[in-house]
């Protein structure tokens, strides 16, 4: 375990896919290796300019947090967001959420959501303490080609 000051923020690509599919496991993220977040899916969109990757790097070269961010020009996206069990309550998603505004705002983008799973407390405790506002009433739909879509 390692202090979140001594964390360095850092951007990825796709080679750092391996690493970042390996901290999602640890992290216990609903990940979908078959669909979307398959190796050829995240290149693509690492390519096309539509995701960024975000991550804290420990000063050994590990990777103990991520998150993606996505936007259409209007609203933008933190994705993904998941922190090594071992550096979990340490500030780490905190900073990676203000890396993600940060990053975001310096693509004009000046209205940020995430979208958390009904059970997931600490992730929206997380969002909350960070200045995010929970929509009551709010229902999340979406068409899928497929399950792992």
């Amino acid at each position: 375990m390692s202090g979140e000051a001594s964390l360095e923020i850092v951007r990825l690509g796709a080679a750092d896919y391996p690493r970042i599919m390996l901290l999602w496991e640890a992290a216990g993220l609903h990940i979908k290796p078959a669909g979307r977040d398959a190796q050829d899916a995240f290149a693509q969109q690492m390519a096309l300019g539509v995701q960024q990757a975000i991550g804290a790097q420990a000063p050994n070269g590990t990777l103990v947090g991520v998150t993606l961010t996505t936007h259409d020009t209007r609203k933008g996206w933190i994705n993904r967001l998941a922190v090594h069990p071992d550096y979990q309550r340490q500030g780490v998603g905190r900073r990676l959420i203000r890396a993600a505004e940060d990053q975001l705002k310096a693509q004009g983008i000046t209205v940020i959501a995430a979208l958390i799973e009904p059970d997931n407390v600490a992730s929206l405790t997380l969002f909350v303490s960070a200045g995010y506002l929970e929509w009551p009433g709010m229902h999340y739909v979406s068409k899928r080609q497929s399950p792992d879509a």
